[in-house]
């Protein structure tokens, strides 16, 4: 038996009774071997690591060929590397992460004994965006085979190309009811989200997030959430503008801003505002000195993705919003969907820029009169998957941290949280919920299961029926040492 595979094609009952089918027998492979040693799991991540060393410089022309253009060193740098880092520490912590844990027990219960066993939840299901299609589909299939779990992956089939390529490397690497992929179209996705895992993870956008979480609902699967949002960068008059504004471009603009962590607008005071325009137009030439052309320059995945940018950009300007190109306009249109950074100000809450999550080279700026109005701006909305501080007051960072709830933070810095193995990731409310990465993704995809083990000497038998006279004295002393 191979992976289902039922792209380029609607999905029919055929298709969805293959799907249960292909579920059904993952299911009682893992009913046979519920508790896989650290031995089986070491060598399933093993030979997760050997098929991305094999593979990588394919998965690379896949993922530039569905994006049109992509740079293979940034494929290796945002996806293959992440990966490897993220295999090595978990097959360096596995046995730490698998042992049972002794907990306290209440006085009252002594001699008797309580443990933690962490335990796989069985067959879990990864739903994996376009954006960065490696590292989004593998990333969270780390914590899942560390925990002993077996795996279902549903790639985007707005990356088909790349999709293919998973679907034969997982095929040759792993037993179909150990790990399989499923390709198809939204249909099929749609399907696959409604199937019983065991838990179901899912990356995306918050809009299709609260789709996956009703169907899931509907078999009472638990589910983690990677979604989105709107994620501010905050500049502090303390801050070193030029370094500020390098490490700010370099987030925004890698993957064309196709990143669900990307500063998606920044809040600088109120009287910096032409010194961080000239700062941000600097620095994001000075990482790609032309965009339209440019090789290390990312395309926007797809025409229709193209033209929603277009359009948030045009509404913005129709609002009254000054529109600032970072390239000079005969090399702002291009038949391969490089975008150039554009920067906008004057912005407000009535144009779709501010509303929407942004995902492209697109970059307001929100003057602010203080910190605590900045504070206040980022809590009136939803709470953001990332925010980022830079400066060197601590006292204004401390205010920051304290006066906000963010899924990661970096401060002085842009999405290198995520990169951190022994930090979890996720988000909150309409940013997500769950977390993985490490340990922390060993835990989301592990059971732990309460034990207490009582012991010969146990004196519970005191509390039983039938009551005595004595037994509220008894109750009353064993209140003072629960």
């Amino acid at each position: 038996m191979t992976p289902i595979a039922v792209a380029d094609r609607a999905l029919n009952g055929s298709a969805s009774d293959e799907l249960s089918a292909l579920l059904q027998r993952m299911h009682a492979a893992s009913r046979r071997d519920q508790s896989p040693s650290k031995a089986r799991r070491v060598d399933r991540l093993r030979r997760l690591e050997q098929l991305i060393a094999r593979h990588a410089d394919d998965f690379a022309v896949a993922i530039a060929a569905d994006f049109g253009t992509r740079s293979a060193v940034e494929i290796r740098i945002t996806e293959t590397l992440v990966l490897q880092a993220g295999l090595r520490h978990a097959i360096g912590h596995l046995g730490k992460w698998m042992r049972s844990r002794r907990v306290g027990t209440a006085p009252a219960y002594w001699p008797g004994r309580s443990m933690i066993m962490r335990q796989p939840l069985g067959v879990v299901g990864i739903i994996s965006p376009w954006n960065y299609p490696l590292q989004l589909a593998l990333g969270p299939l780390i914590g899942v085979l560390a925990a002993g779990n077996r795996a279902m992956l549903k790639p985007s089939e707005l990356t088909p190309r790349f999709a293919a390529q998973l679907h034969t490397a997982i095929a040759a690497s792993f037993a179909p009811d150990e790990v399989c992929v499923v390709t198809g179209d939204a249909a099929t996705a749609k399907a696959f989200a409604a199937l019983p895992f065991d838990h179901l993870l899912f990356t995306g956008s918050t809009a299709v997030g609260r789709e996956v979480a009703k169907a899931a609902a509907m078999n009472l699967t638990p589910v983690t959430l990677e979604l989105g949002g709107k994620s501010p960068a905050i500049i502090d008059q303390s801050c070193d503008l030029k370094r500020t504004a390098e490490r700010l471009s370099w987030g925004k603009l890698i993957n064309a801003g196709q990143t669900c962590i990307a500063p998606d607008y920044v809040l600088a005071p109120r009287g910096d505002i032409p010194r961080v325009v000239a700062a941000l137009r600097d620095g994001m030439r000075a990482l790609y000195p032309r965009f339209v052309g440019n090789p290390d320059y990312t395309s926007i995945v797809n025409e229709r993705h193209a033209e929603r940018l277009r359009e948030l950009v045009a509404d913005a300007r129709a609002r009254g919003a000054r529109v600032i190109d970072v390239e000079s306009g005969d090399q702002r249109a291009s038949s391969v969907r490089q975008m150039a950074p554009v920067l906008l100000l004057d912005v407000d809450d009535s144009m779709r820029v501010m509303r929407e999550e942004i995902f492209g080279p697109v970059l307001p700026i929100v003057p602010y009169d203080s910190l605590d109005a900045a504070i206040d701006y980022v809590n009136q909305r939803d709470r953001p998957l990332a925010l980022y501080w830079f400066g060197s007051n601590r006292a204004a960072r401390a205010r920051v941290l304290n006066g906000t709830i963010a899924g990661g933070v970096s401060i002085n810095e842009t999405l290198l949280h995520i990169a951190q193995e022994n930090l979890p990731f996720g988000g909150i409310g309409p940013a997500g919920q769950g977390h993985y990465h490490g340990e922390f993704g060993f835990r989301q995809f592990s059971k732990e299961k309460p034990v207490f083990i009582q012991s010969r000497f146990a004196g519970t038998g005191l509390i039983r029926p039938p009551y005595g006279a004595s037994i509220n004295r008894l109750l009353d002393w064993l209140s003072r040492w629960m």
